[in-house]
Parts: structure tokens; C-alpha cells; sequence
């Protein structure tokens, strides 16, 4: 991963070869809202410990992450970048791929298909959508919801490890292979990396096939493996697991059960 001031020296010289020479001047910040801002651009950024300033900081960062234009693809084919949500120090955060179609456009991450299946795998384990973290590897859509590339997923971890580091999840869980392998760092396959626990930052991460696999035509028998690997994260927070309803609709276990649109 390149150098972060020089990631800032590519982003101006990108502005400035498209014509941009001015960028306004914008009212006095407070000290520490400066500290805020320029932190995500130093090598060590310095910690930040009260929740407000760690809110402070993220929306700044939502803010910066919306003028990114390190991937020109993207810059020219999204309708807004898509950041994330969700409450700081949550016990799950949430890593997908990338925004689709219905994110791109709503500004939110997993709000289509792949997200009601989410929120149906939420509602199984007992957990409320709106006391988890959710983002992506990407902030931008891959135009035709493509793979997203290995230099667009190295140009925007910059906005995912400071956006992690604000947030402070007690756990992660990587949805899918590519969300796994660019958190991790690592080219072990979804199915060598299921099962165990891993760390980024000391925080202990597992993963799990992505909402979108599960979808009718796709492979709803993960669902079975979705279910242990969420099991095993309930169990790791101290969280009881709950048993299968009567009617068997909320459990992604359960092959038969309706599927999000």
C-alpha cells in the first residue's frame, strides 16, 4: 500500500490535470476537528478516544470519501459513494464487497436483494439491523457490479482501516471471498479461511459466504454453512443462539424459507 501523502499528492495531481485549480476556502475548523480531519493522512494517525470526536472524525472521512477520485472508472460511473452505517463500537461490523445498483443509488449498503437476505440472516440471530456496523471493501459501484479490481480495492483501504478504526467493532465478519481476502490480506479461499477465527488489529474476524450467494438459482444450501459460522459468532460474543421459529422463515438455514428481492 502506497505512502499516504502520497496517496494526497495523487488525488491533487488528479484534480489538477482535470482542470481544477481552486478548490474555495472553507471557515475555520476548531483545533481538534483539524486534528480530526488530517489524521487519516499521516503515517500513525493519532488515537481518538471520545465517541463524539471518533463521530466527528468519521463524518469527515464519509465527507473526503465522497470526493475521492483515485479510481477514474468509478468516479465516472457512480451516482454517489456509499460509506456505511451503523453505531460506533457495535459488537458486529459487517464487511461486503461492493455497493450494487440499488446502493449506488439509495447511498447505503446492502439495501437490495443480498441485503434483505442480510437482514433475515439478522433477524435469525436474534440481532437488530440497526446495532451492527455495515460497509464495504469499495465505496464506489463497479460499473455492471463487476469484481471490484485489486488497485481499486488498494486505493480505497485507506478509507476502510481509518473508518474501522473510528467505528471500533468488538468483531467482523467478511461477507463473500473478496471481502475477506482484501481485509485479511491474504489468498487463502473463503472455504480454507471458514471455520476459525482470524485477526485484523487485534480485533478477531470471521468469514462467511456472501448474502448474495444464498439468493434462489445461486447456492441456497450455503445457507446451512452461513448459519454454523453465525452460530459460532453468537457464541464468541456471549450472545444465546436462537432456536429455529415454528414456521422455520427466519433461519437462512433453512433452504425452504422465502428469499429477499
Amino acid at each position: 500500500m502506497s505512502n499516504p501523502r502520497e496517496r494526497v499528492r495523487q488525488q491533487i495531481e488528479v484534480l489538477r490535470q482535470a482542470g481544477v485549480e481552486w478548490l474555495g476556502q472553507a471557515p475555520p475548523l476548531p483545533e481538534s476537528a483539524l486534528v480530526n480531519l488530517f489524521a487519516g493522512i499521516e503515517d500513525e494517525p493519532p488515537p481518538i478516544d471520545d465517541i463524539n470526536d471518533r463521530r466527528q472524525a468519521l463524518d469527515l472521512l464519509s465527507g473526503a470519501v465522497s470526493r475521492c477520485v483515485l479510481c477514474s472508472e468509478l468516479v465516472s460511473t457512480r451516482t454517489q459513494t456509499v460509506f456505511g452505517v451503523g453505531p460506533l463500537n457495535p459488537e458486529i461490523c459487517f464487511v461486503g464487497e461492493a455497493p450494487g445498483a440499488d446502493e449506488d443509488r439509495l447511498g447505503e449498503p446492502f439495501v437490495g436483494a443480498a441485503g434483505q437476505m442480510l437482514n433475515r440472516i439478522l433477524l435469525a440471530c436474534g440481532i437488530k439491523r440497526e446495532t451492527v456496523y455495515i460497509c464495504n471493501i469499495l465505496r464506489c459501484r463497479p460499473p455492471g457490479n463487476r469484481q471490484p479490481k485489486p488497485e481499486e480495492c488498494s486505493n480505497c483501504r485507506q478509507h476502510l482501516e481509518r473508518q474501522l478504526e473510528l467505528v471500533r467493532p468488538q468483531s467482523i465478519c467478511c461477507l463473500g471471498a473478496i471481502a475477506a481476502s482484501n481485509l485479511l490480506q491474504t489468498k487463502l479461499t473463503l472455504g480454507r479461511l471458514r471455520g476459525k477465527f482470524h485477526d485484523y488489529r487485534g480485533i478477531p474476524v470471521i468469514c462467511t459466504y456472501h448474502p448474495a450467494s444464498l439468493l434462489p438459482g445461486r447456492n441456497p444450501q450455503w445457507k446451512k454453512e452461513v448459519w454454523e459460522d453465525m452460530k459460532m459468532l453468537l457464541t464468541h460474543l456471549g450472545k444465546p443462539i436462537p432456536k429455529p421459529t415454528s414456521a422455520k422463515a427466519d433461519s437462512p438455514a433453512d433452504d425452504q424459507s422465502p428469499d429477499g428481492a
